[in-house]
């Protein structure tokens, strides 16, 4: 289902690039005039938007990621830590030949 939208997405934007393809002049500074087709200009501009924002979620997905691994690894060594401490409890109070074996 996700290919097939994004081949409607791609073919919708060929379809829009083929029937705009004529050249305009973009003033970038007084002297310097770019003679550019539309589209690409239309695509220049939505990655200088898209871009930052991109990033920004990026690290922030890098950042959480991070932290829930620090998170996790904490967690396993308390639960170690936790089951450590039981098994010295039972091996306290329980004699030797009456403990019971796991499978």
């Amino acid at each position: 289902m996700k290919t097939i939208v994004w081949a409607v997405i791609v073919a919708g934007l060929a379809v829009f690039a083929y029937a705009n393809w004529f050249r305009i002049d973009v003033m970038i500074w007084s002297d310097v005039v770019l003679n550019t087709p539309l589209p690409m200009i239309i695509l220049s501009s939505f990655l200088l938007g898209f871009a930052p924002m991109w990033l920004f979620h990026r690290a922030a997905r890098w950042r959480l990621k991070r932290r829930i691994g620090a998170l996790e690894s904490s967690q396993r060594s308390l639960i170690a830590a936790r089951e450590q401490e039981l098994e010295e409890d039972r091996s306290r109070f329980v004699p030797e030949e009456e403990r019971p074996t796991l499978p």
